[in-house]
């Protein structure tokens, strides 16, 4: 069987124990329900990993095998201090920017400053401006990524791998919905180990309608960005 001990060992070693969005969860009560939703998810994986005793169920082992390798990747970007969100969001940007023209950047921009959000695009390149809109959206935000010590709310070795199995679970049904959802996107932060990341931004990105992006209009990119950052 798969050596699951050696990812916990590795975020124990690193203190990536559990990311989280510091506003995604208010009030003590919303933390209880999240731990309690953690330790459920933990269990689930835990239980998933009993197919790798028999040969049927072998692929859903080995893809979790590689989902918690890419998950442990990409935790090693956060501990050497990459700033991963800002990543993700520049990855973003591109994806829905790539094709726009000089007359539709102004457009959103006129669009955002119309709502008192101001890029600051020194030119109206879709290079240009999907970096100037993800700086700002990442400011804007304000977000801060938590590197928590798990282990030490569970207590005990036993409910501390619950607990990050949980979080690795929690990863993989996010970056699952991402593939689904906007492949072209997934596929930016698959190429980049970053798509085990996407839940940390998920709960923006369905706040601002983020996925419709891949379909929207200009006037609805300006919206969603003005949504991301206000």
């Amino acid at each position: 069987m798969y050596d699951k001990n050696g990812l916990i060992d590795y975020l124990q070693a690193n203190n990536i124990l559990a990311l989280k969005l510091d506003h995604a969860v208010t009030g003590v009560a919303g933390k209880v329900s999240k731990q309690i939703e953690t330790v459920g998810k933990g269990v689930t994986r835990l239980v998933y990993y009993t197919s790798c005793f028999t040969d049927e169920y072998n692929d859903v082992c080995q893809q979790q095998k590689r989902e918690d390798i890419r998950f442990r990747d990409a935790a090693y970007k956060i501990a050497n201090h990459i700033d991963v969100v800002y990543e993700m969001l520049k990855l973003y940007f591109e994806e829905i920017l790539r094709y726009k023209t000089s007359n539709q950047l102004e457009y959103i921009k006129q669009s955002l400053m119309a709502v008192n959000v101001h890029i600051a695009a020194s030119s109206l390149t879709s290079a240009g401006f999907y970096l100037a809109v993800a700086s700002a959206v990442r400011i804007g935000l304000n977000l801060s990524l938590a590197l928590s010590a798990l282990a030490g709310r569970w207590g005990v070795r036993g409910m501390a791998t619950i607990g990050i199995y949980g979080v690795v679970q929690q990863a993989a049904e996010s970056a699952h919905r991402l593939q689904i959802q906007f492949p072209a996107y997934y596929a930016a932060l698959y190429a980049q180990e970053l798509e085990m990341l996407y839940f940390l931004i998920e709960p923006v990105f369905k706040k601002a309608g983020a996925i419709e992006a891949q379909w929207a209009s200009e006037h609805d990119i300006s919206g969603i960005i003005s949504r991301m950052i206000q």
